[in-house]
């Protein structure tokens, strides 16, 4: 009867809608131009059946999973994320040590980053950004009090993420790397690091990743391809030179849905990585301003949630919601950043959009938690128990 009467709560509250209809148009453009971009690809392969609906019909299946976990997902108090964070950390680990054990991962590419589960494949990349999420937000709250402290604040912290960092170049995953060092970093920043220690912080972060790219030959051809991608346009420069021709096609209003050439086995990775480009030509700068222009809103409203809880002072659900708006505008300005040429290509899918059923499925409960948040901010307010 509680359980009813708790559901039924849930159903009549008030919740951030415009926030949940940024995300709905977002996955729902993103359903359609996977479908659009994958068309030729999928005819052309054996492994699909050489049916064109192949990947339509894989990311709708992962879409209504991924809908089904953000609906449970709101259902549960945030209290119990931040009970769970350490655990959730602890199992993300397990799952980055998991996948580099050979015959349990999946290889594509020279990666390992996904776990082969016979009917699909996890990534655990995707939910350890979320796992990263709240453990810095807890561990945050827990050293409140020592935050301005290197030894006692900051250290413990930089050897785990330097944990995490080791196991994610084992993959390699760099782009997942950066994202989730970013995101964590600015979450203790937001809660209180000492300037100081921060900015220092982001002096080693930049000195280590040209350390990396320096020593790995594939990440220098791809820093070689993208600062001039049209003198190696065969080879180094490929992607960004086919992924800038499809910008160019679209012009303001885009050549039509479904019109594009490049996606006929020109642009590689037209339906994951490059599916901006597709956005760009089918669809035009209009077509790309709508999908910018719901980021920015779904960033600029997890911000505002997050500093809606703050002033209740329920800052672990302060510092959640403005980790996940970190997390997922970030990762969209890298995409983004990537297709139109102003960052070398690092292998991260646009948020809620390119096909891939763990991103999707993590970025829903991202936004579930999110959504969470927000509505028990408003039930405080009205004086209601969570």
């Amino acid at each position: 009867m509680a359980s009813y009467a708790f559901a039924a709560n849930v159903t009549h509250a008030e919740y951030d809608r415009s926030l949940a209809w940024a995300a709905l148009l977002l996955v729902s453009i993103g359903l359609l131009m996977v479908y659009s971009s994958s068309i030729a690809t999928a005819e052309a392969a054996r492994a699909t059946g050489h049916n064109a609906a192949f990947y339509l019909i894989r990311q709708s299946a992962f879409l209504t999973i991924a809908l089904v976990c953000a609906m449970l997902v709101f259902m549960v108090p945030i209290r119990f994320w931040q009970q769970g964070a350490p655990w959730f950390f602890m199992g993300g680990m397990a799952l980055l040590v998991l996948v580099l054990i050979p015959g349990v991962s999946h290889d594509a590419n020279g990666a390992r980053r996904w776990i082969n589960l016979v009917v699909f494949k996890v990534q655990p990349s995707e939910l350890m950004k979320l796992a990263v999420v709240l453990y810095a937000a807890d561990y945050t709250v827990r050293k409140n009090a020592v935050m301005k402290s290197f030894k006692r604040g900051l250290l413990p912290m930089l050897g785990v993420m330097l944990g995490v960092s080791w196991l994610l170049l084992r993959e390699p995953d760099f782009g997942a790397l950066v994202v989730i060092a970013v995101t964590t970093f600015g979450i203790l920043f937001m809660g209180g690091m000492n300037g100081r220690h921060f900015a220092a912080l982001l002096v080693m972060l930049g000195v280590g990743c040209v350390g990396l790219v320096v020593s790995s030959p594939y990440r220098m051809q791809r820093i070689f391809g993208f600062m001039d991608p049209w003198s190696d346009a065969y080879g180094k420069g490929y992607q960004l030179s086919h992924a800038l021709i499809a910008f160019g096609r679209g012009e303001w209003l885009g050549v039509g849905l479904g019109a594009s050439v490049e996606k006929l086995h020109y642009l590689p990775e037209a339906h994951t990585d490059f599916l901006l480009a597709v956005i760009a030509e089918e669809l035009g700068f209009a077509g790309v301003a709508v999908v910018m222009g719901l980021f920015v809103w779904l960033v600029f409203r997890a911000f505002a949630i997050g500093r809606q809880a703050a002033l209740q002072e329920r800052f672990f659900a302060a510092l959640t919601a403005q980790g996940i708006g970190m997390w997922i505008g970030f990762q969209t300005l890298i995409n983004m950043g990537v297709n139109v040429g102003l960052l070398p290509t690092k292998g991260l899918t646009l948020p809620l959009m390119s096909f891939g059923g763990s991103s999707l499925v993590v970025n829903c409960v991202a936004l579930a938690i999110l959504l969470r948040i927000d509505w028990e901010t408003r039930q405080i307010a009205r004086g209601l128990s969570v």
